[in-house]
């Protein structure tokens, strides 16, 4: 791990302190925690088939618990963040879910070629890859043939929304197609994000050697800090997508 991806990993480290602090909240937030109802529709076959899933930076883990709820044998979760991952255990124990956590930087995931049906991943994951098709490729890897990606993200516009409230504006100091930035807000300030437009990520995937069954933009964000309500996020412009591909 170089010195850049290990200054991102102190910083969710700090970030994921929350876990610890408001841990009650979350165990019971992720008793009944559920899938959106976009996510079930479009895994709903794969659901049904009880897959084994892999979850790529899974964080507090809570979608875990949920895809064990709508259909998932059982879920292991990668993440770096070794508070994350921990908390997230701990959690899954009490609930007795079938989860379980490996703390690993991702691409690199120390798992077995083609262990998993499904790869699960987003809500804030993309963004700390700096390399997209070497991600693609440890995704393809994972899958057993058959196996789906299904990815619900931040759309790669989201960098450029300010959060000012009266107006949709885009910040000077960002460009869809800039490389990188420092994220300068809650929860992993000071960290660097890489930026992927959505072409460079389906490319990625087609190249990896999936095949893609759909792609879906959607005005609503995956997530809204408290006492926020920025017009960006009032259905005009695109803040989450989703991606659902195959391995052939």
């Amino acid at each position: 791990m170089d010195a850049e991806v290990a200054g991102n990993r102190a910083a969710w480290e700090i970030a994921s302190l929350k876990h610890v602090r408001e841990y009650g909240e979350l165990l019971a937030a992720a008793a009944e925690a559920e899938l959106l109802e976009r996510e079930l529709r479009l895994l709903r076959e794969v659901l049904q088939t009880r897959p084994a899933v892999v979850h790529l930076q899974s964080g507090h883990g809570l979608d875990d618990v949920a895809l064990t709820k709508a259909g998932a044998r059982h879920v292991v979760g990668v993440d770096y963040s070794v508070t994350a991952a921990t908390a997230a255990q701990r959690r899954a124990i009490q609930l007795e879910t079938s989860c379980r956590y490996v703390v690993a930087e991702v691409p690199g995931v120390p798992l077995r070629d083609g262990c998993a049906e499904l790869v699960y991943t987003g809500k804030g994951a993309l963004i700390w890859m700096r390399d997209i098709g070497a991600w693609a490729a440890d995704v393809a890897r994972l899958l057993k043939p058959g196996g789906q990606l299904f990815v619900y993200e931040a759309h790669p516009m989201v960098p450029l929304w300010s959060w000012d409230e009266d107006e949709p504006r885009i910040r000077a100091d960002r460009s869809y197609f800039g490389r990188s930035h420092i994220n300068d807000s809650f929860p992993a300030n000071g960290a660097r994000e890489w930026q992927w437009s959505l072409g460079e990520i389906i490319t990625a995937v087609v190249a990896a050697g999936l095949e893609i069954s759909s792609v879906e933009e959607y005005p609503e964000p995956f997530w809204q800090p408290a006492g926020v309500d920025a017009a960006a996020w009032q259905g005009r412009l695109p803040n989450t997508f989703s991606l659902l591909a195959r391995r052939r």
